[in-house]
């Protein structure tokens, strides 16, 4: 019942009159394409690099907030201030919403992704000025979060620095992610109209 039949390409050949203009229809085929600026041409050829940082920042700030979740060992009463804001959280989250909504977008260029973009972007600018102010008042309520609770005070000053390090690299990724989103949300959104 096996057949060992093999199919075979087929090839038309067409006369020179079938591609003659009469035998062509007449509407019209070609796609148009609307004139864009060179600087929405740029930002729209790097939607996919600037997407993959800010996810990338999300994901650095997340693995801070997993550093400072282990940070709450006894003696220590408390968690450090940056921790209780959540904002490593909660600002990681809105990075990577962010940045999936810029490549999405890069990908698939619409009215409604335009807007939602826009806008997760300009709540990606309010949380990193938000994230911002609350690193720097974390630097100044936590600078001795670590001594004032240690009897003894050899390691403290070392166990210090790298608290005040980290905050320190939160402090620079939420800055960068603060000129990404503001990048985007001015320039971009501006030329399309948001």
């Amino acid at each position: 019942m096996g057949s060992n039949t093999t199919q075979s390409p087929v090839f038309l050949v067409l006369p020179p009159e079938v591609t003659d203009l009469k035998y062509q229809p007449t509407e019209l085929r070609g796609r148009i394409y609307e004139h864009q600026d060179s600087i929405q041409k740029l930002f729209t050829a790097r939607l996919s690099i600037l997407g993959a940082t800010q996810i990338v920042l999300g994901i650095l700030n997340f693995s801070f907030g997993i550093v400072f979740l282990f940070t709450l060992v006894k003696p220590y009463p408390r968690f450090p201030f940056i921790l209780i804001t959540g904002y490593p959280f909660w600002g990681s989250a809105l990075y990577i919403a962010s940045g999936a909504f810029l490549i999405a977008l890069q990908r698939k260029t619409t009215g409604t992704m335009v807007r939602a973009s826009c806008l997760m972007s300009l709540l990606s600018m309010l949380g990193a000025v938000v994230g911002i102010i609350l690193l720097v008042i974390g630097f100044f309520l936590d600078k001795s979060y670590i001594c004032g609770y240690v009897k003894n005070l050899a390691p403290c000053s070392e166990v210090t620095f790298i608290f005040m390090a980290i905050l320190a690299m939160l402090l620079v990724f939420t800055m960068a992610e603060l000129f990404i989103s503001l990048s985007f949300s001015t320039v971009e959104c501006y030329l399309v109209g948001c």
